[in-house]
């Protein structure tokens, strides 16, 4: 990639266009800390043009047959592995995760869009032959017209694909509002999208902030918002635009949790563990921030082992191959983690290991941290009751199979966990007792395949319907009934209701 500056627009209309609202945000380079480019923040008539956009072409690619919509899918799969390179080296510059995890990052948004390849199946409705006398009832799924996604800066191609891969499959037109903080690779994404023989307006991209969502939300054009990032946005999003008559599904901050039973295999927990706390710097809604091993003396094994292992992880550029883990994506968020970990140390959190003040040689200036192991993690702790969203990891100790159970559950989160066991009895009383959206059995990232759902529960959630999967479909879409009868000859007036008898 060049080492110019560069300058992100919006893409609206099939094309890249300058913005003109005159406010640009720095976009920085992790690894170095130092600003790499900018990008336009959209103003209200912005935004209100990839609308007009995004409204003009959605009733011929409504009615474009399912069959074909699904060649564009197709299409633009292929074009994106081909890409997958470029999109990667994109990914990691902005956002700072090693390019192995970047890579993941596309590859997961590519399953979406391969299930989204199947909507001519996906889409059928319903069929009833001969429900009354004559009387045939079927349903359809229509698609709901301009529709919107706010998508987070940790997973810049994953979740995009997940939202618009499914709704531009059914047949809506899309307008993605990126984080400012790393927007090239959905810039990119559209450019893809429309080489695959997308017509112009189907898929838009608006960088902006505050402003550019709020028109989003109060705009009548737009029917539908799905949005990624922290609780308070997400509850915001969703009651102002519920209050707008839209459809919205809102997914919030996660505190996921690991639970660990005595007889685990120890071995492979720490394994699990250590790349799910700290993969990506711990900047995943499904990171596993919080251990709970159950037994003082299963936290003292855990601590023994995964105390070298934390302490030897490999730190490193984003462009690594090698590395564990990269730089957190700018240098407020890391001064936020720190802070919570100091945090932690003022609750009486034993600090076990401490990554505040690793520095990475000849990037002095990047935002990188050390990984820190905490002990003795409490409900009412703050820094354990809110998510840090960093390559932090708190233990908090749990006396009995019941309090392990009821640590997540009790969360104001609720996003996902995990058990780690040999007892299949206890593994499944757990999956069936406990208050999470997602739990995962010797799985320490419960994120579930592209034809399943996804979705967490309590502040990690706001609406009825998960992401992807046939939720996905369900979301994107709305259902028609029809019945229908074909007399042989004149009927005469009926004034009480019909029944099917």
């Amino acid at each position: 990639m060049s080492n110019a500056p560069y300058l992100h627009g919006h893409f609206v209309d099939g094309r890249s266009v300058e913005g003109t609202s005159g406010r640009l945000h720095d976009i920085y380079n992790p690894t170095t800390g130092a600003v790499q480019g900018q990008v336009a923040l959209a103003a209200k008539t912005e935004v209100e043009r990839a609308i007009t956009s995004a409204q003009k072409a959605f009733p011929a690619w409504s009615r474009v047959n399912p069959q074909r919509r699904a060649r564009v899918m197709f299409k633009f799969k292929e074009l994106v592995e081909k890409d997958m390179d470029n999109l990667a080296k994109m990914l990691s510059a902005e956002h700072g995760k090693i390019l192995p995890d970047a890579r993941g990052d596309v590859q997961r948004g590519l399953e979406v869009v391969e299930f989204a390849c199947g909507i001519p199946h996906l889409q059928k409705g319903e069929y009833t032959e001969a429900a009354g006398p004559g009387i045939d009832v079927y349903s359809m799924r229509q698609p709901l017209g301009v529709v919107a996604g706010i998508t987070p800066f940790n997973f810049p191609a994953m979740i995009p694909m997940w939202m618009f891969g499914v709704a531009i499959a059914c047949g809506n037109t899309f307008i993605n509002k990126p984080s400012e903080k790393d927007p090239s690779v959905p810039m990119r994404l559209a450019e893809l999208m429309m080489e695959a023989g997308a017509p112009e307006g189907v898929l838009n991209v608006v960088n902006g902030d505050k402003e550019a969502v709020d028109t989003l939300i109060e705009d009548p054009r737009v029917k539908a918002l799905s949005f990624v990032g922290s609780s308070d946005i997400a509850n915001y999003i969703y009651a102002n635009g519920a209050a707008h008559g839209k459809r919205v599904q809102a997914f919030g901050g996660a505190k996921n949790h690991m639970v660990i039973l005595p007889d685990a295999d120890m071995d492979n927990v720490v394994n699990q563990l250590v790349g799910s706390a700290y993969g990506s710097a711990g900047e995943r809604c499904m990171a596993t921030p919080v251990a709970v091993p159950v037994g003082d003396d299963t936290a003292e094994r855990l601590i023994e082992m995964m105390r070298p292992r934390v302490e030897s992880l490999s730190i490193g550029p984003s462009m690594s191959e090698e590395s564990d883990l990269g730089p957190l994506v700018s240098g407020p968020h890391r001064d936020r983690v720190a802070d919570y970990i100091q945090m932690a140390v003022d609750e009486g959190q034993e600090l076990i290991v401490d990554g505040r003040d690793f520095k990475m040689q000849g990037y002095e200036n990047g935002f990188f941290m050390g990984g820190t192991l905490l002990d003795k993690a409490k409900p009412g702790h703050k820094s354990y009751d809110e998510e840090i969203f960093g390559p932090v990891l708190q233990i908090v100790r749990a006396a009995n199979f019941d309090e392990a159970v009821a640590l997540p559950s009790d969360h104001q989160y609720g996003n996902g966990v995990a058990i780690f066991t040999r007892n299949g009895s206890a593994a499944r009383e757990f999956a069936q007792r406990v208050n999470v959206g997602m739990v995962g059995v010797n799985v320490p990232i419960p994120v579930p395949v592209a034809y399943h759902t996804f979705g967490g529960w309590k502040r990690s959630g706001f609406g009825d319907t998960n992401q992807h999967g046939p939720e996905g479909v369900k979301f994107w879409t709305k259902v028609k009934t029809i019945t229908q009868k074909w007399p042989e000859d004149v009927q005469g007036s009926e004034f009480v209701i019909p029944t099917m008898d």
